[in-house]
């Protein structure tokens, strides 16, 4: 049994989104936008029956269960935590501060039989599900060095949004950085330690005369990351550049390399002289973000079908995916790398969170 889906958010992964939900069963019946107007032509565009844009309007339907966050990221925290404080399952996209981050924590803990997962869909890509398979096997050997690079067109919008703004979670470090740091996590099974970056904002303005609004927000980040266990991670994001997007992740370890290129993952062990095709699972026309979204929602409908109450659900289809936790380690690393960009040097690692209840009566959550 299907739950219910509300969805937040009119962008462009919601359009992908929705009709990947709807292929694999859910029932999606409900739609919040920005304005009134926004939600409508997004309801009909999609074939959802309820559109609004007041927040409790999608999180009070009765048939909603499942509610799925895709706001710009100042909107992230209050939907997720009042969701989840009144029963609702939640996936979400990455917070705006770590403050926020912090709260999502809280409330996860409060209410741990809810799902409660981030939404970075690399994690399901098929080519880093056998990546992480073929590490586990010792394909690589002793991991040693992770490469990064992601290179495509502008992150602006032509007219002044969250998205110029460093301080609304704009830019190229948390919007498509996060993710990348959420994934060389979950596949090492290491966690950063320290922290080095520079950022950059080359594109000061975007579109026609905008008065005196200027970006603030990254469209370069170079950083390196010293995991636990020795692994050293460098990370290059770029986003000035035209014609096609480029992504690639490489691990090299004492015996062999991995590297994920798009949607394809190649391998070359030491005894080899060139590098062997290992998968390709014909998304190369969608891209890795989609490829991994269609995957993330095939394992959602595995977790929740065949349960009795529609907010049930089983735990291991979604065990690969990205806790609460694991955002706010992503944000925690964001912080430091933005912290060491101005100093110069590099920065520690340290999640912290204090556990304050998130309907504000500050009861201390027992250990």
């Amino acid at each position: 049994m299907l739950p219910g889906v509300g969805v937040f958010g009119t962008g462009q992964t919601v359009r992908t989104l929705v009709p990947l939900l709807q292929k694999e069963g859910f029932p999606v019946q409900a739609v919040w936008g920005r304005t009134q107007e926004e939600a409508e032509s997004l309801a009909s565009e999609l074939d959802i029956p309820f559109s609004t844009n007041k927040t409790d309007d999608v999180l009070l339907h009765p048939e909603v269960h499942l509610v799925c966050i895709l706001t710009p990221p100042p909107h992230t925290r209050q939907i997720a935590v009042k969701a989840l404080g009144i029963g609702k399952n939640v996936i979400s996209e990455q917070a705006a501060t770590l403050t926020d981050a912090c709260k999502m924590v809280t409330a996860a803990r409060y209410y741990p039989q809810l799902m409660s997962i981030m939404g970075n869909s690399l994690r399901f890509l098929p080519a880093f599900v056998q990546m992480k398979r073929l590490l586990g096997e010792g394909y690589c050997g002793n991991l040693q060095v992770c490469e990064a690079r992601v290179y495509g067109g502008s992150l602006l919008s032509q007219s002044y949004g969250w998205a110029w703004e460093e301080l609304m979670g704009g830019g190229g470090l948390h919007t498509v950085g996060s993710c990348i740091i959420d994934l060389l996590s979950h596949l090492t099974g290491c966690r950063a330690v320290r922290v080095h970056g520079m950022l950059r904002t080359f594109v000061c303005q975007s579109g026609p005369a905008v008065g005196i609004r200027s970006v603030t927000a990254d469209d370069y980040a170079c950083f390196q990351l010293l995991m636990s266990g020795s692994v050293v991670c460098s990370v290059t994001l770029n986003f000035n550049l035209p014609g096609t997007d480029l992504h690639e992740i490489m691990l090299v370890g004492s015996s062999g390399r991995l590297v994920a290129r798009g949607t394809k993952l190649y391998g070359q062990r030491a005894s080899m002289q060139v590098e062997e095709l290992l998968l390709s699972d014909g998304g190369e026309a969608v891209g890795p973000s989609v490829r991994g979204l269609n995957g993330m929602v095939t394992q959602l409908r595995l977790s929740f079908q065949a349960q009795q109450d529609r907010r049930s659900w089983m735990r291991h289809p979604v065990s690969m995916a990205a806790s609460f936790e694991d955002g706010l380690y992503v944000q925690t690393v964001v912080d430091a790398i933005k912290r060491s960009n101005r100093t110069g040097e590099w920065e520690s690692v340290e999640v912290k969170i204090q556990d304050v209840d998130p309907n504000h009566n500050h009861r201390t959550l027992p250990n």
